[in-house]
């Protein structure tokens, strides 16, 4: 993944690189960390039981006018940096979280 981009092709979609701060004041996405190439997102919701994970989620289905089913947490499902397939191309995603940040 070049420097800076957190989105990458995969067939069907594409893969999100998200760090998250999980039991943040509020949920929100914060921006883009071009340093780390990544999407910074705060959860208000506790890594306890996957309840992070949901909240996660659910903020980007609602960001990116997708169902929750269409979005899978593929690699750090128990860590604070995550990988998330989402079933858009990353033209569309990088368009429609450009709103959000």
């Amino acid at each position: 993944m070049p420097s800076g981009r957190f989105v990458e092709a995969t067939a069907g979609g594409c893969v999100i690189a998200i760090d998250v701060s999980p039991e943040a004041g509020s949920t929100e996405i914060v921006g883009i960390n071009e340093w780390r190439g990544t999407l910074h997102i705060r959860v208000g919701a506790a890594p306890v039981k996957g309840k992070a994970n949901e909240e996660l989620r659910r903020v980007l289905s609602e960001a990116l006018g997708l169902e929750k089913s269409k979005i899978k947490i593929i690699k750090g499902a128990r860590s604070n940096r995550k990988k998330v397939f989402v079933e858009l191309p990353p033209e569309d995603v990088e368009q429609r979280l450009g709103r959000c940040v």
